[in-house]
């Protein structure tokens, strides 16, 4: 069971009820210890004061902000905590919206978001409402030192949420990458919508797995057994210069069956 990240309230009009936020996912890389290349013997982080010329413990370390060159106002974290907003405490639903308002490219971090144990009911029926009104709820929530937007969604046997980049942090694309443009014909269209067609399938998120990671395992495990490591072969890509005749090829290759085949036949229902 993931550990809790936060607890407080979900304050829904005038109804709240006790949640906590569990973190929904974490990423699992391959981690490297760094070492002198001389010894091999592992290298620590040393935090360095540079006006005095030596090292210092981390007992020794506050919070500055930089307000001009060398000049710094300090800031602890009992003063940040007496100034958090009541979202450290309380999600604050702010509006409804469907789903397919929330570009994806604005979602962040995911959470699962548990019910406490005592009072269950609330939990309950505020799930119950947004599965059957198809609504996705936009909420505020501070943790982590910053005041988030968030969008609360029914997921699996329960709530989860999503913290939300501000639109102010999203990257615009450079005017050098530019919009799509081109023209294109209808037998193109055709074959581009039947090539999607023949990969659609139900989306399985086990089948996947993360074949850098895997690499990485399968050279340590080689490198300790003393064998050789032999590089992955890499296909090059190339710019497409006939679209049409590159589909046609796709379409031929193997595994590309239309969708259809794979599913199966719905059954029409008839009036009695």
């Amino acid at each position: 069971m993931p550990s809790t990240v936060w607890k407080g309230y979900i304050s829904f009009g005038l109804v709240s009820f006790p949640v906590r936020l569990a973190a929904a996912a974490r990423r699992e890389p391959i981690r490297f210890n760094m070492l002198h290349r001389k010894d091999l013997s592992r290298i620590k982080e040393v935090w360095y004061c540079a006006a005095e010329d030596k090292p210092i413990e981390r007992a020794e370390i506050v919070k500055g902000y930089q307000v001009a060159k060398d000049n710094y106002i300090v800031v602890d974290d009992a003063e940040i905590k007496k100034i958090a907003p009541p979202t450290a405490e309380t999600i604050e639903i702010l509006q409804f919206v469907r789903m397919n308002e929330v570009d994806p490219i604005f979602l962040d971090k995911s959470y699962y978001v548990l019910p406490e144990e005592k009072i269950g009911k609330p939990y309950a029926l505020f799930l119950a409402a947004m599965n059957e009104t198809k609504f996705y709820a936009i909420a505020r929530i501070a943790m982590h030192g910053r005041e988030h937007i968030a969008v609360i969604r029914p997921a699996f046997h329960g709530l989860a949420l999503h913290t939300l980049y501000y639109g102010d942090e999203l990257h615009q694309p450079s005017e050098s990458g530019g919009t799509a443009k081109g023209t294109h014909t209808r037998q193109e269209m055709e074959l581009a919508k039947k090539l999607i067609d023949s990969l659609a399938s139900p989306f399985k998120p086990d089948e996947y797995h993360d074949r850098y990671r895997e690499n990485l395992e399968h050279l340590i495990e080689r490198k300790q057994n003393g064998e050789k490591i032999a590089a992955v072969s890499r296909p090059k890509a190339a710019p497409v210069v006939d679209i049409l005749d590159a589909l046609k090829r796709s379409l031929r290759k193997p595994g590309a069956v239309p969708a259809e085949s794979k599913r199966k036949p719905v059954q029409k229902k008839t009036n009695s």
